[in-house]
């Protein structure tokens, strides 16, 4: 056999071989498409100062992504256990007990409760628990809350930490005001 014949039978080989695996598709790999990871579509930031005769301090930072929106809270100077962590209607925290916030944000006009229940104010966030150092973290993501325009837009009002654990009474305040923040692009 010369040469150009075994040349001629290697390349058909080729092509009878190439041919069959564009044919089985069970043993080409398959193309998975991984979406594109989520977009940070804005981001607000609150310094939180302590009312008159209150240590409590930190921040907090909102980061809306794809219509929810993650807020994260770092604090210290709390009293160990649980505490009320709410957004007020007013970016105002210019009055020594933060009163000038006035209530928990609220344009749907809806009773207080849990912010995981079905009926609750869009200020109601729970509550943040401090170790007994008396620091706290928190971290929760939310679609309750906006950063863009809107009634439900969290951008100028404030952030309020009360001494009291919030348990969703509605017939009992959650204590004195700890601590206050403007939310701020």
């Amino acid at each position: 056999m010369d040469r150009k014949a075994v040349s001629l039978i290697i390349l058909l080989l080729s092509v009878g071989f190439l041919a069959y695996c564009a044919s089985t598709p069970e043993e080409t790999p398959e193309t998975v498409e991984t979406p594109p990871p989520p977009q940070v579509m804005a981001t607000a930031f609150v310094d939180l100062f302590p009312t008159e005769g209150s240590e409590a301090s930190g921040s907090v930072t909102f980061e809306e992504t794809n219509g929810r929106v993650k807020i994260t809270a770092e604090m210290s100077g709390l009293a160990p256990g649980k505490h009320g962590f709410h957004i007020h209607e007013i970016g105002d925290c210019s009055s020594p007990d933060a009163s000038s916030a006035k209530g928990h944000l609220n344009p749907g006009n809806t009773q207080h409760g849990a912010p995981d229940s079905p009926t609750h104010h869009a200020g109601d966030l729970g509550n943040i628990e401090a170790d007994a150092e008396g620091n706290a973290s928190f971290q929760m993501t939310v679609d309750f809350i906006s950063l863009t325009e809107g009634p439900n837009s969290v951008l100028g009002k404030a952030v309020v930490v009360k001494a009291d654990e919030d348990n969703f009474d509605l017939s009992r305040s959650d204590g004195v005001r700890l601590a206050c923040g403007v939310i701020e692009m």
